[in-house]
């Protein structure tokens, strides 16, 4: 039988969660509704979550419950070190019309890399503020980005970054826009 290795399970993802929100096992624990014993099993890839707990875990960290699956099966000597580009996990809710993988081989590290497309028309309504630092690069196409009261007009090659601070976004054109974005902490 081939052992997962923690930087590809879905416990290890779970852990990075639920660490990445200052989220102890204790508290984590109350809000499932499930014992602490348990969420570590969970944690250490030796028990399962049935859909309903996935659904419970999605919830607690606000993160849609597609971004448990996905998770394709990586070439031996592969996996943890190359995500191919048929085998990207879908993360986000692709409301808004932002369509997001994640580059990164999983949320193991103190960062994630995420590809976003922004849909013609598409657009962030509500300013939204994560405890994080994010860089972004505008590979294609055109966005508008606020961040605080500054609004920026980005095109291909551009590059910014958001300290924690409230931001959201717009891609009024008619073509997509596809950014790649660094992430510290992990929030998917």
């Amino acid at each position: 039988m081939n052992a997962v290795s923690p930087s590809q399970s879905l416990g290890a993802d779970l852990r990075t969660l639920r660490k990445s929100r200052g989220v102890t096992l204790v508290d984590l624990a109350a809000t499932l509704g499930r014992s602490v014993g348990w969420i570590s099993q969970v944690e250490r890839d030796i028990s399962s979550p049935s859909i309903e707990d996935l659904r419970r875990f999605a919830s607690a960290f606000g993160v849609p419950l597609s971004m448990f699956f996905g998770q394709s099966t990586a070439p031996a000597g592969e996996a943890g070190f190359v995500v191919r580009a048929g085998a990207r996990r879908p993360i986000g809710s692709g409301e808004a019309g932002l369509i997001e993988e994640l580059l990164s081989p999983d949320l193991t590290d103190d960062f994630e890399v995420v590809r976003s497309t922004f849909l013609p028309g598409s657009l962030l309504p509500e300013f939204q503020t994560r405890a994080t630092q994010e860089v972004g690069y505008l590979v294609s196409g055109r966005l508008t980005v606020w961040i605080g009261a500054h609004e920026f007009h980005l095109n291909p090659g551009d590059s910014f970054r958001i300290r924690g601070e409230p931001h959201r976004w717009a891609n009024p054109h008619d073509a997509p826009a596809v950014a790649i974005w660094v992430i510290s902490p992990p929030v998917y």
